[in-house]
C-alpha cells in the first residue's frame, strides 16, 4: 500500500471510530485545544464547568460566609461525600471511601494499618519491585516502623513469596511504566488464601477501568484524583476501608478530624467509626472541592464503556504506530492482551526524551519516563481516535 493510501485509510478508519463512539460528547464538558493530549495519566484535563465553582468557593463560601462555611457549605463532611461519589468508579459501596491526604501519606496508613490487622507472627510486608517509586520508600519506612521484613517481589511472583510470615502486599493495579494490568482478583484471592491483607494502588486504574474493590474483596485501597478522574493538580487522594474491616483499622496517623468527638478536644484519642477514621487533619478544601466539581463529568457515564473505548483508543493506536512508525523504531512494553492492559501505551525508542521533546513541539503532548520509554495515555472521556491517529502518524513522522 503507498503511503497516501495508508493516510488515507487510517485517517477514514478514525472518522468512523469518532462517529460510533458513544463518548464523544463528552469532549465539550472539558477545556481542551487542538493540541493532541495524551497524557493525562499525568494530570487529567481541565472539566469546563470547574473555574467557575471554584470561584464560588473562594469568594462566596469563603470571602462571605467564612467559617460558617464549614456547616453551611457543607466543608466539614466533604472528604466522605466526595468519597461516595468516586466510590461508584472503583466499584465500592458508600461509606468506605474517605478523601485527603496524599497518594503518599494513605500509602503509609493504609499498609502499617494492614500489618497491625495481622498481627503478632506476621512480620513480613510484601511490594511490587515494580512499583513507582514513593510506594517502594514508603513500604521500607512502614517495615522499620512495625519491625517487619520488607520482602520486594514481582506481582507474578507474590502468590508464591506469600507465606505464614506475610502481613500485608501493597500493589499497583496498573504499572505505571508499561500500563501492564495486574490481577487484581486473582492475586487478591491469594493473599487472603495465605492470611494476609492486600493493599492496592489504583493511581493508574480508576477512572479509566473497572475496579471491583466490593466484588474481589480488597482489604484496603489508594489512589490519586489528579489522572483519569480530572480533579487537578495536587488534588487529594483517597482511602478505602472494606467495610467489615473499619473497626479494626488502626490508623498510624490519628488526627484531629478522625476523633469521635473531634470538638470535644480531648486528650486521650477515641477513633471514630466508619470510613472516618482514615481522617487525619482539616481538610483542603479548594483542592477539594475542585475535586468535586471535577467528578460532575462522570455523571451518566458507564465505566464499563470507558474500558471499552478506552481498549478501542490504544487497540487502534498500536495499529497506526505500526503502519506510520519506521520498523524496529520502537517496541511496545504494553501488553496486547486486553486483559493485561490499562489505558497507556509505553513504547521503548531510543533517544526517548528527545523524540518527546520534538513531539510535543508538533502539538501531540505524551511523557517521557528514563531511560527510553514514550508515554501515552488515553483518557476515554476526551480522547477522540482522531486524536490517537494524528498522534502515531506525526511520531512515524519523527522517527522516519
Amino acid at each position: 500500500m503507498s503511503e497516501l493510501a495508508e493516510l488515507a485509510e487510517l485517517a477514514v478508519a478514525a472518522e468512523k471510530l469518532d462517529a460510533a463512539d458513544e463518548l464523544a460528547g463528552l469532549r465539550e464538558r472539558f477545556v481542551l485545544d487542538d493540541v493532541v493530549y495524551l497524557d493525562g495519566n499525568s494530570l487529567g484535563a481541565l472539566p469546563a464547568h470547574v473555574p467557575a465553582r471554584v470561584e464560588d468557593v473562594v469568594r462566596r463560601q469563603w470571602g462571605e460566609l467564612r467559617i460558617r462555611s464549614w456547616e453551611e457549605s457543607g466543608w466539614w463532611t466533604a472528604p466522605e461525600r466526595i468519597g461516595d461519589r468516586i466510590a461508584p468508579l472503583v466499584g465500592a459501596a458508600a461509606g468506605q471511601i474517605v478523601v485527603g491526604d496524599s497518594t503518599s501519606v494513605n500509602v503509609f496508613k493504609a499498609v502499617v494499618a494492614a500489618v497491625r490487622m495481622a498481627g503478632d507472627g506476621r512480620d513480613e510486608i510484601l511490594v511490587d519491585a515494580t512499583t513507582f517509586p514513593t510506594d517502594g520508600y514508603i513500604a521500607e519506612s512502614a517495615a522499620r516502623l512495625t519491625g517487619c521484613e520488607l520482602r520486594p517481589v514481582t506481582p507474578a511472583e507474590v502468590p508464591s513469596a506469600l507465606g505464614e510470615r506475610t502481613a500485608a502486599v501493597l500493589l499497583n493495579h496498573v504499572d505505571y511504566r508499561t500500563g501492564r494490568l495486574h490481577d487484581l482478583p486473582a492475586l487478591t484471592a491469594a493473599v487472603h488464601a495465605a492470611g494476609a491483607y492486600a493493599v492496592w494502588d489504583l493511581c493508574h486504574s480508576a477512572g479509566a477501568l473497572p475496579v471491583g474493590l466490593d466484588e474481589h474483596g480488597v482489604d484496603l485501597a489508594v489512589g490519586c484524583t489528579y489522572k483519569y478522574l480530572n480533579g487537578g493538580p495536587g488534588s487529594p487522594a483517597y482511602l478505602y476501608v472494606r467495610r467489615d474491616l473499619q473497626d479494626r483499622f488502626d490508623s498510624p496517623l490519628p488526627g484531629w478530624n478522625s476523633h469521635a468527638e473531634p470538638f470535644g478536644m480531648r486528650s486521650a484519642y477515641a477513633p471514630a467509626p466508619g470510613a472516618v477514621r482514615g481522617r487525619v487533619g482539616t481538610p483542603d478544601i479548594l483542592s477539594m472541592l475542585a475535586l468535586e466539581a471535577a467528578l460532575d463529568v462522570w455523571d451518566g457515564v458507564r465505566v464499563e464503556a470507558v474500558r471499552a473505548k478506552s481498549l478501542a483508543l490504544t487497540d487502534f493506536f498500536l495499529r497506526c504506530v505500526g503502519e506510520y512508525v519506521p520498523a524496529g523504531r520502537v517496541e511496545s512494553l504494553t501488553p496486547l492482551a486486553h486483559a493485561e492492559r490499562g489505558s497507556q501505551v509505553a513504547l521503548r525508542c531510543e533517544d526517548a526524551g528527545d523524540v518527546m521533546k520534538r513531539l510535543i513541539e508538533r502539538g501531540v503532548v505524551g511523557d517521557f519516563r528514563a531511560p527510553d520509554v514514550l508515554r501515552f495515555g488515553f483518557t476515554p472521556l476526551y480522547v477522540g481516535f482522531a486524536d490517537v491517529e494524528r498522534a502515531a502518524r506525526v511520531l512515524g513522522g519523527i522517527l522516519a
